[in-house]
């Protein structure tokens, strides 16, 4: 629980941090609404081919998906992108804030769209989701790929060290933010990508409302995790991660891998928790040739 609470700090830092000092509020008509369930859920298709559905991690709206990565990964596939209840133009609902719940959700939203079945792709949060949709829902899934995956959160957690610096509320929010974003990438990789950071975080991100990040905080520390239960994915599996990734240490992806069967990992030098937005064409290229 004390690493989920640290990440709900820190991530309100960086919203803070995105709003006030990187960014404002826009409107956006490319976003579409469909109801799921108890909610009204914010989501955008784009392309043609399998649906490939991906899942947002912890914090985040569907906006922090890149341009770059949309247009590359829909230009194979049927591509769809939305906001976890509570989040960005989703509404919150009625029902509790599980992560079993945001995988029903996410097949709620399929189920809408008249999508039988999809391939998944879940970062960070959104991993433990989409383990939770393979796990609740096999039939909905081709292949899965889990990106900064873990199956509990404190058999491989961040070093004392990482936890420390997330957990240093010093400064202004933007100072906190910016402390934040330094552990998604590795130090060198960082300090020669400052304009790339721009891109990534320097825009609007729309709705993150702190209560909401609460609720996910609270869906991730009562996760039961997914560890014993890794053998029933039979889905053709992906685990990706960072080599470099000190948020969720890589041994949790190789961990991931020897359990989970008929799965393949893939490790990036030097590639930290954001690896996506580090190798771009790399990371596309990888999930394009595996899902073809």
């Amino acid at each position: 629980m004390k690493i989920i609470m640290t990440c709900a700090l820190i991530t309100m830092s960086l919203s803070t941090c995105i709003h006030e000092g990187f960014c404002g509020e826009t409107s956006d008509n490319k976003d579409s609404l469909i109801q799921v369930g108890d909610i009204l859920m914010g989501y955008r298709s784009y392309g043609n081919g399998h649906p490939l559905v991906m899942i947002m991690g912890y914090g985040n709206t569907m906006r922090l998906w890149e341009p770059g990565l949309i247009q590359a990964l829909s230009s194979h596939f049927k591509l769809i992108i939305f906001d976890n209840r509570g989040m960005g133009n989703t509404e919150v609902g009625q029902r509790p804030f599980t992560l079993e719940q945001f995988a029903d959700d996410t097949v709620g939203l399929m189920d809408a769209l008249g999508i039988r079945q999809a391939h998944v792709l879940g970062w960070s949060m959104g991993a433990l989701i989409a383990e939770e949709v393979a796990l609740r829902h096999p039939g909905k899934v081709n292949k899965l790929i889990l990106y900064a995956a873990h199956c509990d959160a404190n058999l491989f957690p961040p070093t004392p060290e990482v936890i420390q610096k997330l957990t240093d509320l010093s400064g202004s929010p933007r100072e906190q933010g910016l402390r934040f974003i330094s552990t998604l990438f590795p130090p060198d990789w960082l300090r020669s990508n400052q304009e790339r950071i721009k891109e990534i975080f320097y825009h609007p991100l729309g709705n993150i409302p702190p209560e909401t990040m609460n609720k996910q905080s609270m869906a991730i520390g009562k996760w039961k995790g997914c560890c014993d239960r890794l053998g029933e994915i039979k889905n053709s599996t992906l685990v990706i991660t960072g080599a470099d990734d000190i948020l969720v240490p890589p041994q949790n992806a190789n961990y991931l891998a020897g359990k989970i069967p008929d799965a393949q990992l893939v490790s990036y030098e030097n590639g930290g928790h954001g690896l996506m937005f580090q190798y771009p064409e790399k990371f596309c290229g990888k999930v394009i040739d595996f899902l073809k």
